[in-house]
């Protein structure tokens, strides 16, 4: 919880005296106010290390420690420190503080917790066994935005290779498109057990996760009478406006 400002010159002098128990700290402009036990409570914490003997920060123009960093959760990290007491909100937010100030202890909790567990252990260890994923990602975006002049959508076609079977009828299929061949990003193949879908939900996610607004559904291809029909290739329009 901020806390509003001190204007006592005691209170003031005491908020940078490194013997003074009661500490007054600006993290990004949110005002705290905490003991120094409670910032040392993990001793092995970044935290910890910054409120040691000497403590290693700057003094803002009324005396509090400021540390550089948004503090809209860090009362989130003093209620654990406090009392052990784990947020209800937030989760991804606390968990991204928790390891900034390294405070082993509440980042194995909130790991733990369903939202992060499914995240951490199921979604990103399936994304890490998708070769090039993450650099995909930001072909994708890339791609989009060179087409996004004067224009209202910007479409690129994905290819995406379930297993090394399809991989061997990549040339094949590839030769198949109308579309341009160059500005196709291709994805997998992968050993798990996710489908196509689960990859297209994941790719839809991440870019949405970035602002951009994207859909996505399947690229038929005309079939001849004698060519075989692939199923490899999406289209992902992002909007603009």
């Amino acid at each position: 919880m901020s806390l509003p400002d001190y204007k006592s010159t005691e209170k003031q002098s005491s908020a940078a005296h490194p013997n003074s128990p009661v500490v007054q700290l600006n993290v990004g402009g949110h005002l705290f106010s905490t003991s120094l036990s409670t910032l040392r409570k993990h001793p092995d914490s970044t935290l910890a290390e910054l409120f040691s003997r000497q403590p290693k920060l700057h003094s803002d123009a009324a005396g509090r420690y400021f540390i550089d960093r948004d503090g809209s959760h860090f009362g989130a990290i003093l209620d654990f420190l406090r009392s052990d007491r784990l947020p209800t909100e937030n989760i991804q937010e606390v968990h991204r503080e928790a390891v900034y100030y390294n405070i082993k202890p509440l980042i194995k909790v909130l790991e733990e917790t369903p939202r992060l567990f499914g995240e951490l252990v199921g979604r990103q260890q399936f994304l890490s066994r998708v070769p090039h994923y993450k650099e995909n990602i930001e072909v994708l975006i890339r791609i989009a935005r060179a087409e996004a002049i004067a224009a209202r959508h910007s479409t690129i076609i994905v290819c995406v290779l379930r297993t090394e079977e399809d991989l061997g009828f990549y040339d094949n299929a590839i030769n198949s498109l109308e579309a341009d061949k160059e500005s196709v990003v291709t994805f997998g193949p992968w050993k798990a057990v996710l489908s196509v879908k689960d990859l297209l939900d994941c790719v839809k996610m991440d870019i949405e996760s970035q602002g951009y607004r994207v859909s996505i559904r399947p690229h038929i291809l005309e079939r001849s009478f004698l060519s075989r029909s692939y199923d490899f290739f999406h289209k992902l329009t992002f909007t603009w406006w």
